[in-house]
């Protein structure tokens, strides 16, 4: 009984630092979240123990293997870390929160096996590269993504719209095109790749002292 409030303690407290940091950096899966993953599962694998060791000591009852449980619970998590992934254009969103989602019931399922140097060092790795690694990662230099729309009349010039990009460091990746008729609108859609400090407002404001220019629009 001791062994069984010690673990679920332990699973409550790793999964609730990890949810914390989770929630302080405004991620979907939070505290709450984080929490109650690590203790199901530690709830779990406690249970399969429990099933598998009322077999082994039972002569008239089947060995059940204790890691089937387990087995089914991160294919749930799987599904739980699915729902927390957003896709917008290139840019993918909540990949680690879902791999929170996903190491924080590995832990789980440690801990209530009693295997709590392997939860506990699989805790200390989650927290290092979640806070430390954070501040590693903001320095290092990465490529980002920009999808453009440029409405322009009838004087708009392609040529003239990619100068713009590469004089500013963006490399444009695709380019997709469309014209209004009998107007002549002319609209431009720019996917442009260039460093995390390439001068994105530089190219606003250039674009927008063009007479031509009708609309424009910057999605990430």
């Amino acid at each position: 009984m001791h062994e069984i409030i010690l673990k679920l303690f332990l699973g409550t407290l790793l999964g609730g630092i990890i949810g914390f940091e989770r929630q302080t950096h405004g991620r979907p899966a939070g505290f709450r979240t984080q929490l109650l993953v690590c203790v199901a599962c530690v709830l779990l694998m406690i249970i399969s123990e429990g099933y598998y060791a009322g077999g082994t000591e039972t002569p008239g009852q089947f060995r059940i293997d204790p890691t089937r449980i387990a087995a089914g619970a991160m294919t749930g998590v799987g599904f739980l870390g699915a729902g927390v992934i957003l896709k917008t254009g290139a840019s993918v969103q909540g990949l680690t929160t879902a791999a929170c989602v996903w190491i924080v019931s590995a832990i789980g399922l440690a801990i209530g096996a009693g295997q709590y140097a392997a939860g506990i060092g699989g805790f200390i790795i989650t927290f290092v590269s979640l806070w430390l690694l954070r501040i590693l990662e903001t320095k290092m230099p990465r490529t980002v993504y920009k999808y453009i729309t440029i409405m322009t009349d009838g004087s708009g010039d392609e040529k003239t719209i990619r100068t713009v990009f590469e004089e500013h460091g963006f490399k444009i990746i695709k380019m997709d095109y469309s014209v209004k008729f009998p107007e002549k609108e002319r609209t431009f859609i720019f996917t442009v790749a260039g460093k995390h400090s390439s001068p994105i407002r530089q190219i606003v404001e250039v674009l927008s002292d063009s007479q031509s220019v009708q609309r424009l629009e910057i999605r990430s």
